[in-house]
């Protein structure tokens, strides 16, 4: 078994084996983690070159994520993902992240226990659809009123500073802000991802929402990824037509994060890097 740098022209391999599980994934997100973290990402390629395992991973400044823990089905059982994994975590603890974050599907979660990964929440995806039939995404952002600090508020969700990813996000996406809270948009194929979204207040979180709909098609497919703990969002989602299509364990290692699921409306990516 030998690891390798998980590069650009292993893409397609990838995508091959996300979309085989029904993965919410595309080539911008492993641009930007290989850009953002070569250093965290790793594949295993087979006799001919083709790579049939990978993983991500991206610092912020004291967490990280490990995502996109991948093998292809042929090849199952023979260790490459928990040796992907330990690399993963290996070159996260050398960029000093002192809290480690990903979530499990049912599947891997036993891995993860046995190298000290606690369960902490349970991320939801939900499903809808928008209800603006003349969309424009010409504007890159829509302040209602001045905001604070957009990676302040995020920052009170998860209890470190993620400016990276948030300047990626919103640089791809959609922007809609109050004082107390802020939305992105992101085209996702033909569907749409909402996310990063967060909200010191149910009210915020529900004017966002709407402010994002209206600028979402009515036949576009929305995906979006929410801690089950925050009942507001629940409630939310579900007044407004959503429905739940899956859910993975959201876990940790390491530091016990400064965690607040209450003013978490919408995760950044889909599962990959929080």
């Amino acid at each position: 078994m030998i690891i390798e740098p998980f590069r650009s022209h292993d893409s397609a391999a990838f995508l091959k084996l996300a979309a085989a599980e029904q993965w919410v994934a595309e080539q911008w997100e492993l641009d930007f983690l290989q850009a953002a973290f070569p250093e965290g990402c790793f594949c295993i390629r087979d006799s001919d070159g083709l790579g049939i395992a990978f993983v991500t991973s991206l610092p912020h400044e004291t967490s990280g994520w490990i995502g996109n823990l991948i093998v292809a089905e042929g090849v199952r059982g023979r260790g490459f993902g928990e040796a992907l994994f330990r690399k993963a975590q290996e070159a996260l603890h050398a960029a000093g992240v002192r809290t480690f974050w990903l979530t499990a599907s049912a599947m891997g979660r036993s891995l993860y226990e046995r190298y000290g990964f606690r369960s902490i929440d349970t991320i939801v995806r939900w499903v809808g659809n928008g209800r603006q039939r003349h969309p424009s995404f010409g504007a890159k952002q829509e302040c209602i009123s001045a905001p604070q600090s957009i990676l302040g508020i995020d920052s009170r969700c998860w209890g470190d500073r993620r400016g990276t990813l948030l300047s990626m996000t919103m640089d791809r996406g959609w922007v809609c802000c109050e004082e107390s809270g802020f939305i992105v948009v992101q085209l996702c194929g033909e569907a749409v991802q909402v996310g990063p979204f967060s909200a010191l207040d149910s009210d915020t979180a529900e004017v966002l929402f709407e402010a994002a709909r209206r600028r979402i098609p009515f036949q576009a497919t929305i995906f979006l990824d929410a801690p089950l703990s925050n009942r507001s969002a629940v409630r939310l989602f579900k007044r407004k037509g959503m429905r739940i299509a899956g859910e993975n364990t959201l876990m940790y290692a390491g530091a016990t994060p400064d965690y607040r699921p209450e003013i978490l409306y919408g995760l950044a990516s889909m599962g990959s890097c929080g």
